[in-house]
C-alpha cells in the first residue's frame, strides 16, 4: 500500500490519497468476501482465491474512477 501510494505522490497529494483510499476499499471487499465463503464453504478453494483477486482489482478500479 505505501509503494503503490508513493508511486502516485508524482501526481499530486490528492492522487496518493484516492489511491491509499482505493487499496483500503479493495482489501476491505476482499477481505467480506473471504470472511463470507469460509463461512458458506468452510474454507477457501482456488476459486476462492481468484475471485477474492477479482474482487479488490475490480474495487479499486471503481474507486479511482470514481475519484
Amino acid at each position: 500500500m505505501a509503494a503503490a501510494t508513493a508511486a502516485a505522490l508524482p501526481l499530486g497529494l490528492p492522487a496518493a490519497a484516492r489511491t491509499a483510499l482505493a487499496l483500503c476499499a479493495a482489501l476491505s471487499a476482499a477481505q467480506l468476501l473471504l470472511r463470507r465463503c469460509v463461512r458458506r464453504f468452510g474454507g477457501v478453494t482456488g476459486d476462492v482465491f481468484g475471485a477474492l483477486a477479482e474482487v479488490a482489482a475490480t474495487t479499486t478500479l471503481v474507486v479511482l474512477a470514481l475519484g
